[in-house]
C-alpha cells in the first residue's frame, strides 16, 4: 500500500480558525496500474490540494510521482478511486478543456518552441486555451514577464538565446497565460543554481499566497520542500512475492 505522509512544515498557529477552503483538487482513494490487472503504481492515495498554498509532492524514484502528476493533469484517469476538481470527477468531465483552461503545467524540460520568440510562445498557449481576453495578448504577455522577473525586452528574444533559468521563467509565464487557478510544476528547480531556485520559489509562493492559486510542485529537492506550505510524501509500493 502506498503510504502518503502529509507533512506541514509551514502550518499556521494551532489556535487559528478551523475553517478551510474548498480543495481545488482532491484525490480520493486513488489507485493506478498501467495494464489491466497489472502491478499497481499507486494504491489508496487520498489527499486534498488547497488554493492559496504551495504543495510539494516528494518521494524516492519509483514512488509514483510521475504517475500521480499525470492523474492530476488529467492525462490519465485512475484505475480505482477518483480525482475531483472543484468537487467534480475529472474522469467524467472534458479533460481537454480542463488542461486548456483550469490547470497550467510547467514541464521539467520546459517544452518551449525554440524557433519562436518568448512572446510567441506565451501567446500560442493563450490561443490554444480558446479563452477570450479583454486586453491585447501582447500586453498580457509582457505583464506576465514582469511577474516572473524578466524585463519586457525579453518578449522578442528567441528561446534558443535564453539560459535555463530564463527558460524556466518563460515556462511559468506561459502556464499563467490563460489564468488557470491550478499550477503544476515538474522538478522546476532541478537544473538551477541556488539563487535562481530561491527566486523561482518566491514566484510560486506569490502565485499561491497573493493570487490564491493552488500550486503543486513535484520535487526531489529538500530546499523546495522546506519552502513549500505542505509536503505530501509518497512511499513506493512494496512488492509482494507470489
Amino acid at each position: 500500500m502506498t503510504n502518503p505522509n502529509p507533512i506541514h512544515p509551514n502550518a499556521g498557529d494551532a489556535g487559528s480558525p478551523a475553517t478551510a477552503p474548498t480543495p481545488a483538487l482532491s484525490l480520493q482513494d486513488v489507485g493506478y496500474a498501467y495494464t489491466k490487472g497489472g502491478k499497481r503504481v499507486l494504491d489508496h492515495v487520498s489527499h486534498d490540494f488547497l488554493p492559496g498554498r504551495v504543495h510539494a509532492i516528494t518521494g524516492p524514484s519509483g514512488a509514483g510521482k510521475t504517475t500521480l502528476l499525470s492523474l492530476i493533469c488529467g492525462l490519465a484517469v485512475p484505475t480505482t478511486g477518483r480525482v475531483l476538481h472543484n468537487g467534480a470527477d475529472l474522469a467524467g468531465n472534458d479533460r481537454y478543456a480542463y488542461r486548456s483552461r483550469d490547470i497550467g503545467v510547467i514541464f521539467q524540460s520546459f517544452n518551449l518552441l525554440p524557433g519562436l520568440t518568448v512572446e510567441e510562445n506565451i501567446i500560442l498557449s493563450m490561443d490554444a486555451s480558446g479563452r477570450r481576453f479583454d486586453r491585447p495578448k501582447q500586453d498580457i504577455a509582457r505583464d506576465l514577464l514582469a511577474q516572473v522577473h524578466l524585463p519586457a525586452e525579453y518578449a522578442d528574444e528567441r528561446i534558443l538565446h535564453l539560459s535555463g533559468g530564463e527558460q524556466q521563467r518563460v515556462a511559468i509565464a506561459r502556464a499563467l497565460s490563460y489564468d488557470p487557478p491550478i499550477i503544476v510544476a515538474d522538478e522546476p528547480t532541478g537544473n538551477l543554481d541556488i539563487a535562481t531556485q530561491d527566486d523561482i520559489m518566491a514566484i510560486f509562493r506569490s502565485l499561491a499566497h497573493e493570487q490564491s492559486r493552488c500550486v503543486i510542485i513535484v520535487t526531489h529537492s529538500p530546499e523546495v520542500a522546506a519552502a513549500s506550505d505542505e509536503v505530501f510524501e509518497l512511499a513506493p509500493l512494496r512488492r509482494r512475492r507470489v
